[in-house]
């Protein structure tokens, strides 16, 4: 499907830009607090809004967002604007967060690096007392110690608000940039012993590929520091002071993401420029052999030239030891010629 159908479309419509259109989607509701616990998967909207309990912390996870009846119908059951709708089925929005009457908006990226970085975003809803979160169906996500933590009653996210889980999503995102970056890392380091042992033009196609990839991380990450700053500074009644705490430190960890993607970046143009260097240097050693043989054989050829002349009355032409003579003559000049960039210590 293009990525650019809803062009023209008002401002609210629903348009969905991925590639999961035939898969099933998967709603998880996890109903907590201090004492009790309960969580179930639904195929079906409703039957999972009937299993909602009051007096508990929500978590509802949507699994593939292309489903757009499923998302009306969520909007529906919690008064969701429909330009938050809208961005939530387009999954190539920039992250940012918005704040309503009712709720508070994050759109974010999941990053996991394989062979490659893929990213894939993640809404987030908060709520009085719900989080609702929307996510691709990739065959995972970076909740798996959220989920563990809750059901094992470890942490603090049982005994705090739906506030302290929406911050612990978003750490659990956060979290995972560290992973990729520490892949990333090695990654560099291979490269760059590769290409200084021994440069080859594969080392130079690997070193281009995750420059690329850098480049993409740093497209997906770097906006999230501005949507943690504006997410600081809203000062939010579906965030209590002591959440806003750990929302400075994920600031915090966001700037490191970025100060080490940048390091990264540089590091991979400065292998770039020592892989440039070194062939450079290498083609000078080879055009300072062939000046050097070249400028050797230039007197003898000389020599050969004016001897090779076809003309009767020469000198030398008719002595007995001339032949003898012209190849000592030849071998001197080059010897000398030897011997003299040696002095000079271009050989």
């Amino acid at each position: 499907m293009s990525r650019y159908q809803n062009i023209g479309a008002p401002p609210g419509t629903m348009h969905y830009s991925g590639a999961h259109e035939g898969k099933r989607i998967r709603i998880t509701l996890i109903e907590f607090n201090d004492t009790d616990f309960f969580e179930q998967d639904f195929f079906d909207l409703s039957e999972c809004f009937n299993q909602i309990k009051p007096n508990m912390v929500k978590w509802i996870n949507v699994e593939g967002v292309h489903n757009l009846d499923v998302i009306e119908s969520i909007g529906k059951h919690y008064n969701i604007h429909p330009l938050t709708k809208e961005d939530i089925v387009n999954v190539d929005q920039r992250p940012k967060f918005e704040e309503y009457d009712n709720y508070i908006l994050s759109i974010m990226k999941m990053i996991i690096y394989e062979k490659e970085v893929h990213a894939e975003q993640l809404s987030i809803i908060l709520t009085k007392d719900t989080v609702i979160s929307f996510q691709e169906p990739d065959g995972g996500d970076a909740f798996d110690l959220i989920r563990t933590r809750l059901r094992q009653h470890k942490g603090r996210v049982r005994k705090l608000g739906a506030d302290y889980l929406f911050y612990a999503l978003m750490d659990a995102v956060v979290d995972y940039y560290f992973s990729a970056l520490e892949k990333i890392g090695d990654k560099v380091e291979e490269i760059e012993e590769a290409i200084i042992n021994d440069p080859k033009h594969q080392s130079l196609l690997q070193l281009y590929k995750l420059k690329r990839q850098i480049i993409y991380l740093r497209k997906q990450v770097w906006p999230l520091r501005d949507m943690l700053s504006n997410l600081l500074r809203s000062e939010s009644k579906f965030i209590s002071s002591n959440t806003q705490l750990f929302f400075r430190d994920l600031q915090d960890h966001s700037i490191r993401i970025i100060d080490t993607i940048e390091t990264f970046r540089d590091l991979l143009s400065g292998i770039m420029d020592v892989y440039l260097s070194t062939n450079s240097n290498k083609m000078n050693e080879v055009m300072k052999v062939l000046t050097i043989i070249s400028t050797i054989f230039i007197p003898v050829t000389f020599i050969v030239g004016v001897y090779g002349m076809n003309f009767e009355f020469m000198p030398e032409l008719k002595s007995k030891y001339g032949y003898a003579a012209v190849w000592i003559i030849m071998l001197g000049m080059m010897g000398g010629l030897v011997y003299y960039f040696k002095r000079k210590k271009w050989i």
